[in-house]
Parts: C-alpha cells; structure tokens; sequence
C-alpha cells in the first residue's frame, strides 16, 4: 500500500504539474455544501479520478470525481471534487488513500468539509459547525502494517482538530456575521440513516452531530502530521422520533449554505 501511495502521488503530482517549488499549501475536500468552492479557485490544472491508476471513484451523486489545482484566496491548494466512502463497498484503506496522496504532495493544513444529521438540539438545518473533536466508529484507516516513514505507529489523538485552525475559523466566520457552532462529529459506516435509539445513544455519548464520512481521512492525515480543520453542515437535527430523512433533503440543505460556507472557507485558507 505505501508503494500505491508513492506511485499515486507520483501521478498526480506529475499531472498537475506541481513541483518542489509549488506544493499546495492546503488540501480541502469538498463535501456537501462547498462543491461550489471550485468556482471561486484560480485553476491552474485539473485531473479526474478516472484518469488515474487504480484510484477508487466516488458513486454517490452530487460528487464529481477530480483534483483541481490552483490558487484560493492567495494560496496554492489542491481540492477533492467529490470524495469515496466506506459505504460504497471500498476497503478503508482505499478510502483515505486520496487524502494521503495530498499528504504527501507537501501540504500543511487539511480542510474537510462534510455534511451531519445535527444532534445537539441548539442546532437548526443549515447552521456550520467547526469540529472540535470526534468518536470513530468506522474502521481505523491504520489497521495493517505501519509505514513508519508517513508516521508512527500509534499516533497521537489528542488533538485532532487543529485549535488554532478552530479560533481563526471563528474569526473569519464573526467578521462576515456568520454563527459557527463548535462540537463533536459522531462518524459512522452508513449507508442507512441512523434509528431513533441510535440517535439517543450518539447524544448519550457525546455527539453533537453525526454523519458517514471525514474521521478515517482525519485519522489518515494526523498519522502524516498534517494539521486539520473540520467543518460540518449540519443538513436537519435528528429528534430520536423516528422523522424520515432522504438523500435530496441532505443535498438541498447543502445548496441553501452553499454561499455561507464557500465564503468562510475562502478566507479562512487566505489567512492561513
């Protein structure tokens, strides 16, 4: 597997024309509610997933399928149109592979959007949420064989949100006289939404919101000692009453904050 990643990075790198010189500053993946970010990044060069060996392709509808490069609010990045997920039947380790290929392309911040059933009952759809910390309940992406060239062993979790990524994150989000909530993001398998006794044990534990993606690709980029900062759109609060949620509802949420999000993040990487 590290032998793919280095091959992975390789391509990519080579694709896109990065070089030494010109490593991206960020990797952000866009997940529901900052798709539209692409419009507001400077391409420089583009790559689709299908385009490269052997990489796992996203089948969830409203994820494109590239990296773009170029520059965002001053900074060089490199962004994830559409990410995979374990649901869609992809080992966990093909999961958190296109974040390690970012990793290693040279960037210091990773920024990983996502969207969450909100728990905590202060919330209402469409609010943001920078995380401050998470429960995983999805595989860890470092079962297997350690590489110890990206990282150790038993890496550290004390932190795996960034605070100071955190209270900039606030900043940014005072002076354009946007509410940023801050919480724990309960990250599970899915595909299926959760069942009211779920949701009341995600609350019991500690969860302030809850979605199927975002804690294996953390994991994966602090093993790689690259700082990170999560943000979650919160698309409905889940009661624990057993109210149906479907899939449009979740991608019409994403749409209504698109603007709010997409402006936050723009600054907020200007003033990495």
């Amino acid at each position: 597997m590290s032998e793919r990643i280095r091959n992975t990075t390789s391509f990519i790198r080579n694709r896109l024309g990065i070089n030494a010189s010109a490593s991206p500053e960020a990797g952000i993946v866009l997940g529901s509610g900052l798709g539209a970010l692409t419009e507001r990044i400077d391409t420089i060069a583009a790559l689709s997933y299908s385009e490269i060996p052997d990489f796992p392709r996203s089948t969830v509808e409203g994820h494109k399928g590239r990296f773009i490069y170029g520059m965002l609010g001053g900074r060089r990045v490199i962004a994830m149109e559409g990410r995979v997920h374990y649901y869609e039947g992809y080992p966990i380790r093909e999961v958190v592979l296109p974040v390690q290929a970012m990793c290693d392309l040279g960037i210091g911040t990773l920024i990983v959007s996502n969207a969450a059933g909100g728990l905590n009952p202060g919330f209402a759809a469409g609010d943001m949420m920078a995380i401050e910390d998470h429960i995983n309940l999805i595989p860890n992406p470092l079962i297997g064989p350690n590489d110890p060239e990206a990282g150790v062993r038993f890496p550290d979790m004390s932190e795996p949100y960034d605070r100071q990524l955190i209270a900039q994150a606030r900043r940014v989000a005072e002076a354009q006289g946007a509410v940023l909530h801050q919480g724990v993001y309960v990250g599970t398998t899915g595909p299926s939404y959760e069942t009211p006794a779920e949701v009341r044990y995600f609350r019991q534990i500690g969860g302030d919101a809850v979605g199927m993606s975002t804690t294996p690709e953390v994991i994966a980029a602090r093993h790689r000692r690259v700082r990170v900062f999560g943000l979650s759109l919160i698309t409905n609060v889940l009661t624990g009453t057993g109210v149906k949620l479907t899939h449009d509802e979740v991608i019409a949420a994403g749409r209504e904050a698109t603007p709010r999000m997409c402006a936050l993040v723009e600054r907020f990487v200007a003033e990495l």
